[in-house]
């Protein structure tokens, strides 16, 4: 294992896209750092630890030593995606055409240990099912599993009309509204 934590990531990346090229899965999870954990990752520009910075106590100077740390882990995403990109599938469409890429926390808010508002981006396009280029905003009070129901039914599990405590599924390839002068 690579001493450089974003040399190990690559290299998990590269087999995951080297799984996704030979087909020996579709599916794979993928966790960047355990959530309680006070590893530290001085790559980030900072070497405070993980689990400690996200409890900041709404302190300016400590949010913006833990948005490095999630920026670090964010700027890791694109080497993937362009791996993707790079290969075709066995239809002719990359990998990233056919993949969907789903990227998230399960904090909207750590320092409060809140769940509610939690990021959530997704690349790729799943086979043609999801338009991308779009921000999804969803309305407040609105189950992350509602996003995730409507995943299940891009990747052809129609069948499925509920995933844990979703309401109903969305509309991801949602045209957004223009933006207010």
């Amino acid at each position: 294992m690579p001493d450089s934590f974003s040399e190990h990531v690559k290299l998990m990346f590269d087999l995951q896209a080297l799984a996704f090229a030979s087909d020996i899965t579709r599916v794979f999870a993928f966790k960047l750092g355990r959530d309680a954990s006070n590893r530290t990752y001085p790559e980030s520009g900072f070497k405070g630890a993980f689990h400690s910075s996200s409890h900041h106590g709404e302190r300016e100077e400590r949010i913006l030593d833990y948005a490095k740390l999630n920026a670090y882990h964010v700027s890791m995403i694109p080497y993937f995606l362009d791996k993707l990109n790079k290969l075709r599938d066995a239809d002719g469409r990359t990998l990233l055409d056919n993949a969907l890429v789903i990227y998230g926390s399960p904090m909207g808010d750590s320092n409060l240990h809140n769940h509610k508002r939690c990021p959530l981006f997704m690349a790729g396009h799943a086979g043609g099912r999801l338009q991308g280029g779009r921000h999804v905003r969803a309305a407040d009070g609105t189950p992350m599993a509602n996003a995730l129901l409507t995943v299940l039914h891009a990747l052809g599990l129609d069948d499925i009309q509920q995933f844990g405590d979703s309401t109903s599924a969305m509309d991801l390839n949602a045209v957004p509204a223009p933006a207010s002068a």
